[in-house]
């Protein structure tokens, strides 16, 4: 061997290991699995969203999306779920943030003794504060919903994270930026983004913020139907009621109004989050012992699992319907994307192995 490649040999880096070991799986979504990992130095615990790049190919710029937004608002706000550390392998890409061990926000509810209007409006003043934030630095969230708003522990007042940045984004004021692309999840979304109208900070009140206080209250969301076609209409045109009464016996019409400010189709008509946060609902939260408030728990529960029963048994039929007229081409389609989540997690089960040698020296030719 010449000296030259020999001094070339010397010259390259040492093979860096793996910092972190997955282990159980939290989610799975659509392109991603969500699984538990350890930092292998420090023994410390966190969550590691794995994306398959297979999955994802086209659609590489939610993931950039993703990290921008992350690193923007990480460390900034107790209420916001923090981006550790992000990386990639030759078939996935991986994002290291935050453990939330708490659990979700309407299961936690759920535990609980008995659950006032007073809470909710604390849940909802906690959560307006962390958007009032993010808006305040550009970002718009665009899928809030109680499944991504997440205890950081166990802890009786253990801070509440927004989570899932996937299909967030930053908007530039100045060059009046308006968002167009239609995503989200439906029961959640703002009539703008159906009508295809261009969107912006206004999304994350009406299509989140005043369904989710709705939701809060009651235990079902105000524009839910047996069709997604019948619950989008109904967004658009802003259809709902606080009803059946039963189910809204005992709200005050501070809360009612509240959520009207909301759910209005005029975007610039809706409250801004520094807005909410001043109206009497959330300014000023009596006591229970003082409103004479009542326990809403037992008919939010009741109200959610009727629900829930009814999506079911819809979701099941609708599956076997799919089943039967599903074609060659997306029974393909759909074994692909298996396939694609299979491998995807069976490399992130053996991460270690995968980077060892994916970052292993080549021998000279």
């Amino acid at each position: 061997m010449s000296s030259s490649g020999q001094q070339q040999r010397q010259q390259r880096p040492a093979t860096v290991p793996c910092a972190y070991k997955t282990g159980r799986t939290l989610g799975q979504g659509t392109y991603a699995v969500v699984k538990e990992a350890v930092h292998i130095e420090t023994g410390k615990y966190y969550a590691c969203k794995v994306i398959s790049k297979q999955l994802m190919r086209g659609r590489e710029h939610m993931v950039r999306n993703e990290i921008t937004s992350l690193k923007h608002v990480s460390q900034e706000h107790p209420g916001v779920v923090s981006l550790v550390d992000y990386f990639e392998t030759m078939n996935n890409l991986y994002l290291v943030t935050d453990l939330c061990q708490g659990g979700e926000l309407f299961d936690r509810i759920c535990e609980r003794g008995n659950y006032y209007e007073n809470d909710a409006a604390q849940i909802v003043r906690t959560v307006m504060e962390t958007v009032a934030f993010l808006h305040s630095i550009g970002v718009v969230h665009r899928d809030l919903k109680p499944e991504n708003l997440l205890f950081r522990d166990r802890s009786e007042h253990s801070d509440l994270l927004i989570a899932d940045f996937g299909l967030s984004r930053m908007i530039n004021e100045e060059k009046l930026t308006a968002l167009s692309t239609t995503c989200g999840t439906p029961g959640y979304m703002a009539p703008e983004v159906f009508k295809k109208t261009g969107h912006g900070k206004p999304v994350d009140m009406l299509g989140a913020m005043g369904v989710i206080t709705y939701f809060l209250l009651c235990g079902y969301t105000p524009f839910d139907t047996e069709s997604n076609a019948d619950e989008i209409q109904r967004i658009i045109s802003g259809d709902y009621k606080f009803e059946p009464a039963i189910y809204w016996q005992g709200v005050s019409e501070e809360a009612r109004d509240f959520i009207r400010r909301l759910l209005t189709v005029e975007p610039s008509a809706r409250m801004t989050a520094e807005e909410a946060l001043k109206h009497p609902w959330l300014a000023r939260v009596p006591s229970i012992h003082e409103s004479g408030q009542k326990d809403l728990l037992p008919e939010i529960k009741k109200a959610f699992n009727a629900k829930a029963t009814f999506r079911k048994a819809v979701n099941g039929i609708r599956m076997i319907n799919r089943l039967r007229t599903e074609t060659h081409e997306h029974q393909q389609a759909r074994l692909e994307m298996e396939k694609n989540h299979r491998l995807a997690n069976e490399e992130a089960e053996h991460l270690d192995q995968v980077w060892a040698q994916e970052s292993a020296p080549r021998a000279d030719p």
